[in-house]
């Protein structure tokens, strides 16, 4: 439940943002910058608290798994939808790499951290 609590606040504190920035909820339908600014504070925050757990000798459970899965699956969806609309996505493309490269340290020290114990 900690975790959960955890992981939810970086996602609450976007979506608040958000709100109050562009007057919705819907990240998709932000133009590029937008939805950067966005997508950054969300990944920041997330990956922050990621990090606070790992220093508080937390394991990386699933549902920090989940939560990384759900913010990548919108980063791809937002890419998906700047490739048919033909606008530039090369910044977006970078942090998706970028994320795939942390989900990766991520999953490789929490699999040290099982073979040592």
């Amino acid at each position: 439940m900690k975790k959960l609590i955890i992981h939810s606040i970086p996602v609450v504190i976007s979506f608040i943002w958000l709100f109050i920035e562009f007057h919705t909820f819907n990240p998709v339908i932000l133009t590029g910058s937008g939805f950067l600014k966005f997508y950054l504070i969300l990944i920041l925050g997330f990956y922050l608290s990621g990090f606070i757990l790992k220093s508080l000798k937390e394991s990386i459970s699933t549902t920090t798994f989940y939560f990384a899965l759900f913010i990548f699956l919108l980063g791809i969806i937002k890419l998906i939808r700047g490739i048919l609309l033909e606008k530039p996505v090369g910044f977006l493309v970078m942090i998706l790499i970028g994320e795939c490269i942390v989900m990766l340290m991520f999953k490789l020290s929490d699999v040290k951290d099982n073979i040592k114990h």
